[in-house]
């Protein structure tokens, strides 16, 4: 469908635009199940998230965007989220990738949104395809998976791969035109199947050098020229965004438990109302202690890096690694949160007609992405904490020097 371009509206303020995620969520609930049974978040639901702004929150603003800081981004997704868990993971993808245009160079942002600065663009950073470096750029080849909101990305999708340069591998992410790739649907899962997560088919596409940059690279050779928002690492910025929609998901779980445990009688005469079984209560109350955690947790990890970036300072290494660290529990405490009150529903809560085991499934399979692999990221931060030196290889932009630079 035809959306007009929104450049001339007035910028809203954070509580304006948390408000607009929070009327929608009624509209979301009711289209969650024809979402999943779909397999993608239909256009006119992309329209309505258009129109809100959400896909402007991180936008620059040379190209008509908020450029607002991301717990603006990270509040909205916490409200969608409790709605449909589907469409608000593609307003995270599509939403959080204006970010990474900032950091590009500024022709892909005037080839991007020249003509129509509404442009959606997704992405595949796991680097499934082959990259070679050639004169001027690099040829990308292979089959990139779980694109989420591909359909809706006119404006293509940046790819993840690994390019041999002066004689170290670099993880680098691609810019890649809507008109280099084919869409395959194969998009067939237990959960966040909504989400349209489809394969890309790419051959032999060449991409410019000025397309590119290194993903994980963060110092003043790469951040120090940008605005103050786009200083935030992006790595960060994006694994805060998946924690936020799982939290929302949570959420919405707690809210489906309550409206479904208030009318409810139990069992046992003795008690009555569900509501005055001390384990009903007491599941939700521990439940929603875990969720307010996390949301608590991720908005003042945030907010403390974005008072760095916001003073156009590159936020410390000590910092980072906290932030980035701590994040990513948020999906295994939000499953944990969900599950302990889905459980309470009994029978009733595992018919496909009950939204809950739906929401269930949703925080299952977002729980699952590599941005919440608290296993890995536990033994990296605490051993940070124990003052072992980082690897040469680590999530953090960080470079360790060599160990004869180091001993000197």
């Amino acid at each position: 469908m035809s959306i007009p371009n929104i450049a001339a509206q007035a910028n809203p303020t954070e509580d304006e635009i948390v408000a607009r995620a929070q009327a929608l969520i009624p509209m979301l609930r009711a289209k969650a199940d024809a979402v999943e049974k779909a397999r993608m978040v239909p256009d006119d639901t992309i329209a309505a998230f258009q129109e809100a702004g959400f896909f402007r929150i991180l936008q620059p603003r040379r190209w008509g965007g908020y450029e607002m800081q991301p717990n603006v981004l990270n509040r909205v997704l916490m409200e969608l989220a409790r709605g449909c868990p589907s469409s608000a993971w593609n307003v995270m993808v599509l939403g959080v990738h204006p970010f990474e245009v900032g950091l590009l160079d500024s022709r892909c942002g005037d080839e991007l949104w020249g003509q129509d600065n509404t442009r959606l663009v997704s992405s595949s950073y796991a680097p499934f395809g082959t990259v070679k470096a050639v004169a001027g750029g690099y040829v990308l080849n292979g089959d990139w998976l779980t694109s989420s909101g591909c359909d809706h990305a006119a404006g293509g999708a940046f790819l993840g791969g690994r390019v041999e340069e002066n004689g170290e591998t670099v993880f680098r992410s691609f810019w890649v035109q809507r008109s280099d790739f084919t869409i395959v649907d194969d998009w067939h899962v237990v959960g966040l199947a909504g989400t349209g997560s489809k394969k890309l088919v790419v051959r032999e596409v060449f991409v410019p050098d000025y397309r590119s940059h290194v993903i994980g690279a963060y110092g003043e050779a790469t951040h120090g020229h940008v605005e103050n928002l786009y200083k935030m690492p992006f790595f960060y910025v994006f694994y805060a965004a998946v924690s936020s929609v799982i939290i929302g998901m949570a959420k919405g779980m707690a809210d489906m438990y309550i409206e479904h445990m208030v009318p409810r009688q139990n069992i046992n005469q003795a008690v009555g109302s569900a509501v005055k079984d001390p384990f009903i209560k007491g599941r939700l109350g521990e439940a929603a202690a875990k969720i307010l955690g996390a949301e608590a947790r991720v908005l003042h990890n945030t907010s403390e890096a974005w008072r760095y970036a916001s003073r156009g300072e590159l936020v410390p290494l000590d910092v980072r690694v906290r932030h980035f660290s701590t994040n990513q529990f948020t999906g295994g405490e939000c499953f944990d949160a969900a599950h302990m009150i889905f459980k309470k529903t009994a029978t009733r809560g595992v018919w496909l007609s009950s939204p809950m085991q739906r929401q269930m499934r949703d925080i299952l399979v977002g729980a699952n992405h590599i941005t919440q692999n608290q296993d890995n990221i536990g033994e990296l931060l605490g051993g940070v904490m124990l003052g072992v030196p980082l690897p040469p290889v680590n999530p953090f932009g960080y470079k360790p020097a060599p160990a004869s630079v180091q001993a000197a």
